[in-house]
């Protein structure tokens, strides 16, 4: 008796299987014009993928943008679309890694600011590492910030070390 999944991989995939395929492909490739120049240096890409993506970026015409998208689908299909679709996939778990950082150093930044000494305690619970003198400061000058109705800038700094320090941390 032959093995049921040796025999699957020996079938010619379907149209309907080849399709699903090049549009995923297709997907890939369109994330792939969407990342930046330092996160497009990360992608395992061959040199005609990385020029028509940058070709891209540089069409103004909606057509020729078209022709060009079409072109790099036609691209994607030599391309390693799993190496390609893991490094966007880490790309994705990091962006929402500093989504979920910026929510908690917005959550803290609030409370600090609102709930005054009881949530200092609290944080420096959480978060021993954290420079309680360095904080405290930026506590006081946000408070005196918002007291004179000036713009946040102080407010952003506490906002900026609250991350920091979450990406830190982990």
């Amino acid at each position: 008796m032959h093995d049921h999944e040796e025999f699957d991989d020996e079938l010619p995939k379907s149209k309907t299987q080849m399709k699903q395929e090049m549009h995923e492909l297709q997907e890939l490739g369109r994330q792939l014009t969407e990342l930046g120049p330092a996160q497009l240096a990360e992608v395992p890409l061959d040199d005609d993928l990385r020029e028509a993506i940058d070709t891209l970026h540089r069409i103004k015409s909606n057509e020729a943008r078209r022709r060009q998208m079409q072109y790099i689908g036609k691209l994607m299909r030599s391309a390693d679309g799993e190496a390609i679709g893991e490094v966007l996939h880490r790309f994705k778990e990091r962006d929402q890694q500093h989504l979920r950082f910026d929510r908690m150093a917005e959550e803290w930044r609030r409370r600090l600011l609102e709930e005054g000494k009881e949530a200092q305690s609290d944080f420096f619970e959480h978060y021993p590492q954290a420079d309680h003198q360095h904080l405290r400061q930026l506590v006081r000058d946000s408070s005196r910030e918002i007291q004179k109705q000036k713009p946040p800038t102080q407010q952003r700094k506490l906002f900026r070390y609250l991350r920091d320090l979450f990406m830190e941390v982990g």
